[in-house]
């Protein structure tokens, strides 16, 4: 997306704000905490769900501004420092209560066969590389025989995916046991979010009792190495439903996320907005191709979501196995300087 030379922000962190002006490439970013700041006809940059400040004038353009889907080896929390940004100037894509760039995208886009080919071969990288939105974990795991597995992502309940994404279930628990009740005799896993794992954010309302209902708590499992053993995932509004598709694996959402309503995912909530039927190349060819931006860790200039995936495989490569001394003791440390909810 081509920003104004000059453009404003508000809702960022100090470290955001760093990254910020490597995503705005040349335009000028001011950061402001007042509207009385931001002259009339202004463009404003607002990170997530953060509310316009009051008395901001009408014909201020609001473009917000969140993490893409092919982030970082390493979660945010950590400050892992994205290789990809989504700059959306009708609303976000986890806002299901109201349209985004991306759903726009997808609903009105003609893929051209070119397009088309890129998504494919982009797929098929992510899928044989076994990439995520973080790339972490590495232990290995093996499915148990004779049964169907089900994997349930856990999320940071206070995260506004599930506030705008989800309108009926929104927990963590309560997501599980749905899914036991209707699924007796599978096999049933699940695996909280990264962030709560390395208690960077607060476990959900009951999360705990996630135990009492499934058959196994997986935590230092790779996202990508998982779902290949996986029969179907069960999510919330979590992007896991969305690398799962990529896999080729039964989906069933709960809640309402960018990837559902367009024919490739089992609805437990209606999306009514979203009536074309996409084939899962159209879906992966807005997400990952047109919707967001890249920038290189290493020029600091703006990528294809192509040479993006090369950095991250360079970037993982290059990580090894981690320090587990220093790793408990920077998360220690961010555990007292990352704000909880």
């Amino acid at each position: 997306m081509k920003l104004p030379a000059r453009v404003f922000a508000c809702g960022f962190s100090l470290n955001k704000r760093r990254i910020l002006r490597r995503f705005a490439g040349d335009s000028i970013v001011h950061c402001v905490r007042h509207a009385r700041r931001i002259p009339s006809g202004s463009t404003l940059l607002l990170w997530g769900s953060t509310a316009a400040p009051p008395g901001l004038a009408a014909d201020v353009t609001l473009i917000r501004v969140e993490d893409g889907f092919l982030r970082s080896v390493g979660l945010g929390a950590e400050l892992a420092r994205p290789l990809s940004w989504v700059l959306d100037r009708t609303g976000i894509y986890y806002d299901a209560t109201r349209p985004s760039d991306l759903e726009q995208l997808l609903q009105s886009c003609e893929f051209t066969p070119q397009l088309l080919a890129r998504a494919a071969a982009l797929r098929e990288r992510i899928v044989t590389s076994g990439i995520t939105k973080y790339s972490v974990g590495e232990r290995a795991w093996r499915r148990p025989t004779r049964s169907r597995v089900i994997l349930v992502p856990g999320q940071v309940e206070s995260d506004a995916s599930l506030r705008l994404g989800a309108p009926s279930l929104r927990t963590n628990i309560g997501l599980v046991r749905a899914v036991r009740e209707a699924n007796p005799d599978s096999y049933l896993l699940y695996k909280p979010h990264p962030d709560v794992a390395a208690g960077l954010r607060a476990r959900g309302e009951g999360e705990r009792q996630v135990r009492d209902c499934c058959d196994e708590v997986l935590t230092e499992i790779a996202m990508g190495r998982l779902l290949e053993q996986v029969d179907e995932v069960h999510v919330l509004t979590s992007l896991a439903g969305f690398e799962a598709l990529l896999r080729g694996k039964f989906v069933v959402c709960h809640g309402l996320p960018f990837y559902a309503g367009w024919g490739l995912t089992q609805d437990v909530e209606p999306v009514g907005r979203r009536r074309r039927h996409l084939t899962l190349d159209e879906l992966v060819a807005g997400t990952l191709l047109l919707y967001p931006t890249y920038v290189s860790r290493r020029t600091g200039r703006y990528i294809s979501a192509e040479q993006a995936l090369d950095e991250l495989l360079a970037w993982r490569e290059g990580a090894g196995t981690p320090n587990r001394a220093w790793q408990h003791l920077r998360r220690a440390v961010l555990r007292l300087t990352v704000a909880r909810p």
